[in-house]
């Protein structure tokens, strides 16, 4: 004998619904509350999210990051070869001191004999070391080297960077040649943006700051006029409203990480692009080595 039916069905039963019944009712929900079928709809419904104020513009940014971070890999986000400051284990104390110094890592690459023979990372803490115990070697002070293919997703890299407790790992192209670096911190800016170094000066609102090593790290979207002032220049601002604009019409097209483009006795060296811009450039002076040509 059958139990009597109660008003209210269990909720199991509710979970046998049959199916046409159910899809009918999904097909509802999904005409009147559509949901994003692709990476591309989902963007832009964060970006409806944020206009309806429900999201912070920053979580969107970061939630936008992190959908994007999935189509990327080592080689999109590295520094490259040419930009990498590493540290000959064959030159003196001094010289390898005065380098770290300089350029205000906390880890370093040590090269034997040529710049592409990577022997393992030296971190700026263990040299220091020396200074109480000289008789240290520093070919004992050298942490073990991560490779990882260009091809590496960044997703995976991260997952690896935290489980095996590295922050640093070289990049190899195809042919097992060093293609660059890329740091846990690097991985982490394709999320949150870019990381503010503790040793950065912000000179003012205007996307320029002076880096530890007295070089100047500009905006992609500062405008021309803030560059003009704060390089006492005089570049044209009729044409492109942003540093990013001029310089890529000055090299036919926008610059891709590592590579430098000289414009009025400046090097703009790229730091990093986002969305195929330009986001920082590290700005120097250009040589004056072909000025007397």
């Amino acid at each position: 004998m059958s139990e009597p039916h109660s008003g209210r069905p269990p909720v199991r039963g509710a979970a046998k619904q049959p199916p046409e019944a159910r899809s009918l009712l999904e097909r509802m929900l999904e005409f009147l509350h559509p949901g994003p079928d692709s990476k591309t709809e989902l963007i832009e419904t964060l970006a409806e999210a944020e206009q309806r104020e429900l999201i912070e513009p920053e979580s969107r940014q970061m939630l936008e990051g992190v959908l994007r971070m999935a189509e990327l890999s080592a080689g999109d986000a590295m520094v490259a070869a040419p930009r990498m400051d590493l540290l000959d284990i064959d030159a003196p104390y001094d010289e390898l001191l005065g380098i770290v110094i300089d350029s205000g890592h906390s880890r370093f690459p040590a090269f034997e004999g040529r710049r592409d023979n990577i022997i393992g990372i030296l971190l700026a803490k263990d040299l220091l070391k020396m200074q109480r115990a000289p008789e240290l070697n520093v070919r004992a002070l050298l942490r073990p080297t991560v490779f990882v293919p260009e091809s590496k997703g960044l997703n995976e890299l991260l997952r690896d960077f935290r489980s095996n407790r590295n922050h640093l790992a070289i990049v190899i192209d195809e042919f097992g040649n060093t293609a660059g670096l890329i740091t846990i911190e690097d991985v982490l800016e394709e999320i949150v943006g870019e990381i503010e170094d503790e040793f950065d000066e912000q000179s003012s609102d205007t996307g320029i700051y002076t880096l530890a090593d007295g070089s100047q790290r500009v905006a992609g979207d500062a405008s021309i006029a803030a560059v003009n002032g704060a390089f006492n220049l005089a570049l044209p601002d009729n044409d492109f409203d942003t540093i990013g604009g001029l310089v890529a019409h000055e090299h036919g097209r926008v610059p891709r990480r590592g590579e430098a483009v000289d414009v009025a006795g400046l090097r703009f060296t790229v730091m990093l692009t986002r969305g195929g811009a330009v986001r920082w450039f590290k700005v120097t002076r250009a040589p004056e080595e072909e000025s007397d040509a």
